[in-house]
Protein backbone atom coordinates (compact mmCIF):
# COMPACT_ATOMS: atom_id res chain seq x y z
CA UNK A 1 0.00 0.00 0.00
CA UNK A 2 1.37 3.44 -0.93
CA UNK A 3 2.12 5.85 1.88
CA UNK A 4 -0.06 8.95 2.14
CA UNK A 5 1.55 12.20 0.97
CA UNK A 6 3.06 14.26 3.72
CA UNK A 7 1.24 17.11 5.48
CA UNK A 8 2.91 20.49 5.91
CA UNK A 9 3.24 21.59 9.54
CA UNK A 10 2.59 25.25 10.33
CA UNK A 11 2.89 26.87 13.74
CA UNK A 12 0.74 29.75 14.93
CA UNK A 13 2.96 32.63 16.17
CA UNK A 14 1.75 32.29 19.78
CA UNK A 15 3.01 28.69 19.93
CA UNK A 16 6.56 30.00 20.28
CA UNK A 17 5.44 31.94 23.38
CA UNK A 18 3.84 28.77 24.75
CA UNK A 19 7.18 26.96 24.41
CA UNK A 20 8.85 29.57 26.63
CA UNK A 21 6.91 28.09 29.56
CA UNK A 22 8.09 24.52 28.91
CA UNK A 23 11.54 23.41 30.04
CA UNK A 24 14.10 23.79 27.24
CA UNK A 25 15.21 20.17 27.59
CA UNK A 26 11.83 19.08 26.14
CA UNK A 27 11.77 21.37 23.08
CA UNK A 28 13.45 18.94 20.67
CA UNK A 29 11.39 16.07 22.01
CA UNK A 30 8.17 18.02 21.41
CA UNK A 31 9.21 19.04 17.88
CA UNK A 32 10.11 15.43 17.02
CA UNK A 33 6.83 14.07 18.41
CA UNK A 34 4.79 16.62 16.45
CA UNK A 35 6.64 15.77 13.24
CA UNK A 36 6.31 12.02 13.77
CA UNK A 37 2.65 12.04 14.81
CA UNK A 38 1.17 14.72 12.56
CA UNK A 39 3.13 14.62 9.28
CA UNK A 40 1.30 11.69 7.70
CA UNK A 41 -2.05 10.94 9.32
CA UNK A 42 -3.14 13.80 11.60
CA UNK A 43 -6.85 12.97 11.26
CA UNK A 44 -6.57 9.32 12.26
CA UNK A 45 -7.89 8.77 15.76
CA UNK A 46 -5.50 6.88 18.05
CA UNK A 47 -5.18 6.32 21.77
CA UNK A 48 -3.31 9.62 22.15
CA UNK A 49 -4.70 11.58 19.20
CA UNK A 50 -8.36 12.48 19.17
CA UNK A 51 -10.87 14.99 17.84
CA UNK A 52 -12.18 17.41 20.42
CA UNK A 53 -15.89 17.29 21.22
CA UNK A 54 -16.01 21.08 21.28
CA UNK A 55 -13.60 23.42 19.54
CA UNK A 56 -10.95 24.48 22.02
CA UNK A 57 -10.33 28.07 22.98
CA UNK A 58 -7.68 28.21 20.23
CA UNK A 59 -10.14 27.03 17.53
CA UNK A 60 -8.42 23.65 17.54
CA UNK A 61 -10.43 20.58 16.68
CA UNK A 62 -7.80 17.94 17.47
CA UNK A 63 -5.60 17.10 20.46
CA UNK A 64 -2.36 15.11 20.62
CA UNK A 65 -1.06 13.78 23.96
CA UNK A 66 2.48 12.52 24.49
CA UNK A 67 5.54 12.65 26.71
CA UNK A 68 6.19 11.51 30.26
CA UNK A 69 2.80 10.53 31.73
CA UNK A 70 1.21 12.06 28.58
CA UNK A 71 1.94 15.45 30.12
CA UNK A 72 2.28 17.39 26.85
CA UNK A 73 -0.71 18.53 24.83
CA UNK A 74 -0.73 19.86 21.27
CA UNK A 75 -3.92 21.41 19.93
CA UNK A 76 -4.20 21.62 16.18
CA UNK A 77 -6.41 22.07 13.11
CA UNK A 78 -6.19 20.10 9.86
CA UNK A 79 -6.90 21.37 6.35
CA UNK A 80 -7.24 18.11 4.43
CA UNK A 81 -7.64 19.77 1.03
CA UNK A 82 -4.41 21.76 1.37
CA UNK A 83 -2.71 19.01 3.44
CA UNK A 84 -1.70 21.47 6.15
CA UNK A 85 -1.66 20.90 9.90
CA UNK A 86 -1.70 24.13 11.92
CA UNK A 87 -0.39 23.83 15.46
CA UNK A 88 -2.41 26.32 17.52
CA UNK A 89 -1.30 25.67 21.10
CA UNK A 90 1.19 23.59 23.07
CA UNK A 91 0.78 23.03 26.78
CA UNK A 92 1.76 20.91 29.71
CA UNK A 93 -0.58 19.06 32.01
CA UNK A 94 0.29 18.93 35.70
CA UNK A 95 -2.07 16.64 37.56
CA UNK A 96 -5.57 17.77 36.61
CA UNK A 97 -4.43 21.21 35.46
CA UNK A 98 -3.46 22.26 31.92
CA UNK A 99 -1.07 25.17 31.45
CA UNK A 100 -0.58 26.87 28.09
CA UNK A 101 1.70 29.87 27.92
CA UNK A 102 1.77 30.14 31.71
CA UNK A 103 -2.06 30.32 32.00
CA UNK A 104 -4.31 27.61 33.36
CA UNK A 105 -7.06 26.31 31.07
CA UNK A 106 -10.16 24.21 31.68
CA UNK A 107 -9.90 20.55 30.74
Amino acid sequence: MARQPKYTLKYAPEVYDHMDYIETKYHRFIAAAIKQQLSHSPEVRTRNRKPLKEAAEFDATWELRFGPNNSFRVFYEVDGDERVVTILAIGEKEGNRLFIGGKEFEL
